[in-house]
């Protein structure tokens, strides 16, 4: 059964490039995200990274699919291990002076239901923090 996606927007007070290069460039992704050894905003990229709860982390594996500059950013989200594979989409929209960013994370009925990290509410969770705290405060701070 095919799941609602996750669907989370937040506004920034920066400019479009200034919230275009915190979601696609390693170093800055690094402040505000996870701890990436590297990544590219090139189609056909893959970058992994470890992420969990509080002594359960997962090793994520991830390919970037679309890289539109300033628009769109999508990659797979996957875990080592375990069954399903999902998509993050960021989309970009400039709003005057403001950025407003659209995350859509679909995909989630294909892992594990019975596995309570994979649980949808822990996603939604944790892209509001990530978004609407952890990049929004980044951006806004630069």
């Amino acid at each position: 059964m095919k799941s609602t996606p996750i669907v989370v927007e937040a506004i920034y007070r920066a400019a479009i490039s200034v919230v275009w290069s915190a979601i696609s460039d390693h170093t800055e992704m690094k402040k505000w995200y996870f701890d990436l050894q590297t990544f590219e905003p090139i189609p056909g990229f893959k970058f992994q990274f470890y992420a969990g709860s509080e002594g359960n982390q997962f090793l994520h594996l991830c390919e970037v699919t679309e890289s539109i500059p300033n628009k769109r950013l999508t990659y797979s989200w996957k875990y080592d291990g375990y069954p399903g594979e999902s998509l993050v989409t960021f989309e970009l929209f400039e709003e005057g002076e403001h950025t407003r960013l659209k995350l859509t994370h679909t995909g989630l009925e294909t892992f594990p239901q019975d596995q309570s990290d994979f649980a949808k509410e822990n996603f939604e969770a944790g892209w509001k923090e990530i978004i609407g705290k952890n990049l929004k405060e980044y951006v806004e701070n630069l």
